[in-house]
């Protein structure tokens, strides 16, 4: 059971799902040491080298042809994301993201994506120099589209059965962070815990049937300026 695992703040409730979630033990010790950035794990699940992990969205549009699942447990934006970042100012594209990048070029807008807690880092700096030099990809397609936007989402590929029981736990669960692992969180990203709790009550994880409405509003996108999903060749 290998699962890939983003280090980042936004999976921090999926991290305390997993560990009082029943589980064996090699389950664990490969989640602790798997971890990498989104367009890694992209490359890491559509080679088979991990079984399951939260992908990119644009990753997820392979499902049939990979034959993978494509589970309703994601990284959704409602109203803004923070993590996602545009920087006008500056050119370059995030080599962390897939579906970022995509995204980028879907609104039609111009600048270097930043991704993950360099990003939210970045947003918090900016607010406390009274500055925004920055666009919210998540806000943005929000307001553009009146619908939510799916960054990433849980896939399977191998041993469905047991990824099915524990996706269908989290999905009904309410985590609260214990504050251990909020302290180390902080203490890691240099950011308050006060930050990251606020940062987390702007996500969420259900990919419900409005956010399945943005997710075929991207890939509709996506069709039609062309762009391609990650693929193995």
């Amino acid at each position: 059971m290998r699962f890939g695992k983003i280090d980042y703040l936004n999976l921090l409730p999926f991290e305390t799902f997993v560990r009082a979630y029943p589980k064996p033990s090699h389950f664990q010790l490969f989640y602790n040491k798997k971890k990498s950035y989104p367009a890694k794990l992209n490359r890491e699940f559509l080679f088979g080298r991990i079984d399951a992990g939260f992908v990119s969205s644009i990753t997820a549009l392979r499902a049939r042809r990979e034959r993978f699942w494509a589970s309703q447990v994601g990284i959704v934006a409602r109203k803004e994301v923070l993590s996602v970042i545009c920087l006008p100012k500056e050119k370059g594209e995030d080599y962390q993201s897939a579906t970022s990048n995509a995204l980028l070029k879907v609104l039609g807008l111009k600048g270097r994506v930043l991704i993950g807690d360099r990003a939210l880092v970045e947003v918090l700096k900016q607010k406390s120099n009274h500055q925004k030099d920055y666009v919210d990809l998540g806000k943005f397609w929000v307001k553009k589209e009146h619908l939510p936007f799916v960054f990433g989402r849980l896939c399977v590929k191998k041993n469905h059965s047991f990824y099915k029981k524990l996706i269908h736990s989290f999905y009904k669960k309410h985590i609260k962070i214990p504050h251990f692992l909020l302290t180390k969180a902080a203490l890691k990203s240099g950011i308050s815990k006060q930050e990251i709790l606020q940062y987390l009550q702007v996500l969420s994880y259900k990919i419900d049937k409005k956010a399945n409405f943005g997710v075929e509003r991207f890939y509709r996108n996506l069709r039609i300026l062309k762009i391609k999903a990650p693929r193995r060749f």
